[in-house]
Formats: structure tokens, C-alpha cells, sequence
């Protein structure tokens, strides 16, 4: 099976082999399943979590153990699937058999649509994060909040600081970029990285992996829609 990445509206997935990654911890929810056997994930403690699937929600560190086939999906917090697997999903590594036959199919229909759950001025915040960098006062104002309650929100209901999400969004924006022809350098600029180097740390920092290792299958899987 060729390695196959996409990244869609609220989402991106994985399917193929995988590598054991670094420790890192992501700002989306991962759905990992296995195709063959069971998906084994290390988490902060160094305690092993292996079953046919596994859910890690936005900020556990862990670490993914090889597998020879793989399917693993990051739900991003603001979508509305995001909702179910935060009532089935606690802090830590969950298993979560049930979703063995997840298709991106059932991701597909509530990924573009928000979630019933968060504030809707987080939401707000979370989508003019995504049309670029504004300040954070600046932005807590254009959604009727003062900063101290947009941090508290984000804390409270997505795990994390803004600040984090934002890293995201740079590193979705860097790797559509790896996708499209640019070199590591040149995503980096597109993503609004300081540089290659900083893109590097972050992107190991949030997915175990550097622009190197996932350049060849972003340049082998055909474009998002």
C-alpha cells in the first residue's frame, strides 16, 4: 500500500507504515487504527496503550511505535466531530475499539462544520487565527472578550493556549506548501516560520517527524481538496 496523506476541512489524515516517532504532542485529536494487528502509542509516563485503535487528545505527549500499516486521522479541536471524541476521550492515550471502522468518509461530513460544544467566540478566534496572525489583544477584542477570557476559554475548552493552535495552523499552511513544490526553506516562509530551522523544531515538536521524513509522501499523495 503506497503511503497516502491529505488534509481537508477540519482534518487531515495518514494511511501507510509508520515509523516509531520522537515524543510530541499535537493540537488536534489523533484517531490511530490499525489495518493489521493492534497500534501501540507510549504516553508521558512511559506506560504502553496498544489496541486495533487508539485515541490522544490535543496536547498528551506520547509516542507512536512502528506499524506496518497504519490509518490515523487528526480531527482538529473547533470541528464537530471533535465533540464525540471529546465525550469519549479523557486526558490521557484512550482505547477506543469502536472506531476500528472509521472511514474518512464519517470524518468528512462534520469536518467543515463547528463544533456544538466550544464558546462560539473561541470559535470565532480559532477561525481568524486561520486567516492570519493578529495579535492577541487585537483578537480577543474583535471577538467581544478581553484577553484574559479568551486565554481562560482556550484553556479551558480546547486544552491549550492559542498560541498553540496558531503553531498549528503555520505548520497545516507549510506542509500544503511541502505539497505543492516549495522547498523545506521556502514553507517555512509560507508558513510564517522565523526560518527552516524553526519549522523543524516545531513540526517534531507537534507531529515526531521533520519536513524531511514527510516531504516524500506529501509529494507522492495528490493535492487536498
Amino acid at each position: 500500500m503506497a503511503p497516502y496523506f491529505a488534509i481537508q476541512d477540519g482534518y487531515a489524515f495518514y494511511r501507510g507504515p509508520l515509523t516509531d516517532s520522537a515524543p510530541h504532542r499535537h493540537a488536534a485529536f489523533q484517531v490511530a487504527i490499525a489495518l493489521r494487528g493492534e497500534v501501540a502509542v507510549v504516553d508521558e509516563s512511559g506506560a504502553r496503550h496498544s489496541d486495533v485503535a487508539l485515541i490522544v487528545p490535543p496536547m498528551a505527549w506520547h509516542r507512536m511505535l512502528a506499524t506496518e500499516s497504519l490509518l490515523t486521522f487528526f480531527v482538529e479541536p473547533h470541528c464537530a466531530f471533535a465533540d464525540r471524541l471529546r465525550e469519549r476521550c479523557g486526558d490521557g492515550v484512550t482505547v477506543a475499539a469502536e472506531l476500528r471502522d472509521l472511514g474518512e468518509e464519517h470524518i468528512r461530513r462534520t469536518g467543515a462544520h463547528p463544533s456544538d460544544e466550544l464558546d462560539s467566540r473561541l470559535l470565532a478566534a480559532m477561525s481568524k487565527l486561520a486567516d492570519g496572525d493578529e495579535p492577541m489583544p487585537r483578537l480577543a477584542a474583535q471577538v467581544g472578550l478581553s484577553p484574559q477570557r479568551l486565554r481562560s476559554l482556550a484553556r479551558h475548552q480546547l486544552g491549550m493556549p492559542l498560541a498553540r493552535w496558531r503553531i498549528w495552523l503555520r505548520l497545516r499552511r507549510a506542509a500544503e506548501a511541502l505539497r505543492e513544490g516549495q522547498s523545506p526553506a521556502g514553507a517555512a516562509v509560507t508558513g510564517g516560520f522565523a526560518d527552516q530551522a524553526h519549522f523543524t523544531r516545531c513540526m517534531r515538536e507537534m507531529i515526531g517527524l521533520t519536513p524531511s521524513a514527510v516531504l516524500p509522501v506529501l509529494r507522492s499523495s495528490p493535492a487536498s481538496g
